[in-house]
């Protein structure tokens, strides 16, 4: 890929129209998965891997069908290797595990170090097991079982969402909380710092700072930001976000949206999506109650992270929302679920919904009484399966990583 391929880069809403997304097709890392370790790779059950890239081939297909250019992450993982600064820096971090210890450490350097740049990129997203690795050696690796990971797998790659997302023109490398994703950044850390798709791009945060995830960030409009504190993002992550988008222009409103602390919410996006300029699909059990503080700067800041931040509420969601979007009300669409139905659907991702256009977005099939109530509110649903994709608890919205919008 040549420097300048595409000029442009960035996103100020949830539902302009989509040209660049970056998206990872699952591949030998879900294979990895077995009853014994899903849970700790943050699975709910081990997926039919062959089924799942039927599944995500067809995602992929549908956004190229409407005119939607589709970068691979594995794709890009392997260009970039291809840079010495870039594989240095995701070797030591494929490593830098106190598990190793110095010796198996030394051996895995080496070994990774001498593998081809596609073979590199596989072994970083799948890892790497004990009895994989070439010269291995040293106290930890003998008492390593034949089958356990000397690199763990990365199956949440999957989820490209998470790991960064663009606010104008600058992307946010996000601090994932989960002990098992936390390679991830290091991924997308290198991509942003060294391909040349995105030379020169401003980078907003970073890993080592406060734990912040991209499922829980909406650009609810131009320079409106709602960012959901729960599971995977805390308060002072939403605060350090807010500071530097107030810093660098990109935001003059974030809304602190409190969400509760289960796996079933464990981001924003799980609950409430944008499907058109002023309006959301939104959990019917959660409408009522969502509350958000809002926030803004109180001066115009002249540093990242230090100045002073007024902080209001809180007040309902969708009230807060359409008084920093300016708008009247931000409509939000009645799904006319019952409670378990409501509950069914939320726990199927059927409210995580990825916006191609105002009034156009991607769902999951199965989730036939929401998108039957989108329909009915307006919104053309593009359908496609996922009883597959869903078992890592993600939607279309979760499994895309937009870097380039229209204005909406």
């Amino acid at each position: 890929m040549t420097p300048g391929a595409s000029p442009s880069l960035g996103a100020t809403s949830e539902v302009g129209r989509l040209r660049t997304v970056v998206l990872h097709r699952p591949g030998a890392e879900l294979r990895r998965l077995t009853p014994r370790n899903n849970d700790q790779l943050l699975f709910d059950g081990v997926p039919w891997v062959a089924r799942a890239q039927e599944e995500h081939d067809a995602f992929a297909a549908a956004l190229t069908a409407r005119d939607v250019e589709v970068l691979y992450l594995g794709r890009l993982l392997a260009e970039v290797l291809e840079v010495p600064a870039a594989r240095e820096e995701l070797v030591a971090a494929a490593v830098d595990d106190p598990r190793l210890g110095a010796t198996l450490k030394r051996a895995t350097t080496a070994h990774l170090a001498g593998l081809a740049s596609d073979d590199l990129a596989a072994t970083l997203m799948a890892g790497l097991a004990h009895d994989e690795l070439r010269g291995g050696r040293g106290l930890a690796y003998e008492l390593m079982d034949r089958g356990d990971f000397v690199v763990p797998p990365l199956p949440n790659l999957l989820f490209t969402r998470d790991s960064s997302v663009w606010v104008g023109d600058q992307v946010a490398i996000t601090s994932l909380a989960m002990p098992a994703r936390h390679r991830e950044s290091s991924i997308t850390r290198a991509i942003a710092t060294h391909h040349p798709r995105f030379a020169g791009t401003g980078q907003l945060y970073d890993a080592s700072l406060e734990h912040l995830e991209g499922g829980d960030v909406l650009l609810l409009a131009r320079g409106v930001l709602a960012v959901g504190v729960g599971e995977r993002t805390t308060p002072g992550g939403a605060e350090r976000l807010a500071r530097r988008v107030f810093a660098r222009g990109l935001a003059h409103t974030v809304l602190v949206v409190p969400i509760a602390q289960e796996r079933a919410t464990m981001h924003l996006d799980t609950i409430a999506t944008m499907v058109d300029v002023d309006a959301m699909v939104m959990y019917p059990a959660v409408a009522d109650s969502l509350v958000a503080w809002t926030v803004t700067a109180e001066e115009t800041p002249d540093d990242d992270d230090t100045s002073d931040l007024v902080v209001r509420g809180p007040q309902p969601f969708v009230v807060a929302a359409a008084q920093a979007m300016g708008i009247d009300r931000l409509r939000v669409i009645d799904t006319g679920l019952d409670p378990v139905t409501a509950e069914r659907e939320q726990w199927d991702d059927g409210n995580n919904t990825l916006a191609l256009a105002p009034r156009l977005a991607v769902a999951y099939e199965r989730n036939t009484v929401t998108n039957a109530a989108l329909e009915a509110a307006g919104i053309e649903v593009v359908r496609i399966a996922g009883s597959e994709l869903g078992s890592g608890r993600g939607g279309p919205r979760c499994m895309s990583c937009p870097v380039w919008r229209d204005e909406s």
